[in-house]
């Protein structure tokens, strides 16, 4: 678990993951949460089924760095967004993040909060020297949340910008 000012950030365990799919207030109910309003779009649903699922249920990998890890305004007691890491370090240390924020709690600072929780934990970690992640061009939301975190874009697509941030924790 990850506390910021504001938040508590909260890896999902399989079963939990499970019920966070279902968006009937199951998992709400037993992480003792006020309920939210919140739509799994079709890319995290295949998301969830392709990767997260069997990362997670997989003993010999970390879990935490293929779950969904839920933000929790601590105000609120409710899920407000959510970030997940794309798999465990690879070869050069570098792991991937994604992030959204429910549309009630969007242009509040909560991701950028967020994200940097993340970051603070992914210093913690002997394996990891860099975060990377990649935000379409057209989401100006989304890449301010990684320009204010420090994150340099590295390169781009027709629709994409690429982002690194190199973690001075290593040698």
């Amino acid at each position: 678990m990850i506390e910021t000012k504001r938040l508590i950030l909260k890896p999902l365990t399989y079963e939990q993951l499970v019920k966070y799919i279902k968006c009937d207030n199951s998992l709400e109910a037993e992480l003792n949460l006020n309920k939210t309003s919140r739509t799994i779009s079709p890319e995290l649903k295949d998301a969830f089924e392709q990767t997260i699922l069997p990362n997670v249920a997989d003993k010999s990998k970390n879990y935490l760095y293929s779950t969904l890890w839920t933000a929790i305004s601590k105000e609120e007691n409710k899920m407000i967004g959510d970030v997940c890491i794309v798999g465990e370090p690879n070869a050069k240390g570098e792991i991937e993040i994604g992030y959204g924020t429910y549309d009630e709690f969007q242009n509040r600072g909560f991701m950028t909060e967020i994200v940097s929780g993340i970051i603070e934990w992914a210093k913690t970690q002997p394996t990891v020297k860099s975060l990377i992640a990649s935000t379409e061009k057209a989401n100006t939301a989304s890449f301010r949340v990684l320009e204010k975190n420090m994150f340099q874009k590295t390169d781009e697509t027709e629709t994409l910008y690429n982002w690194r941030l190199k973690l001075n924790n290593q040698g």
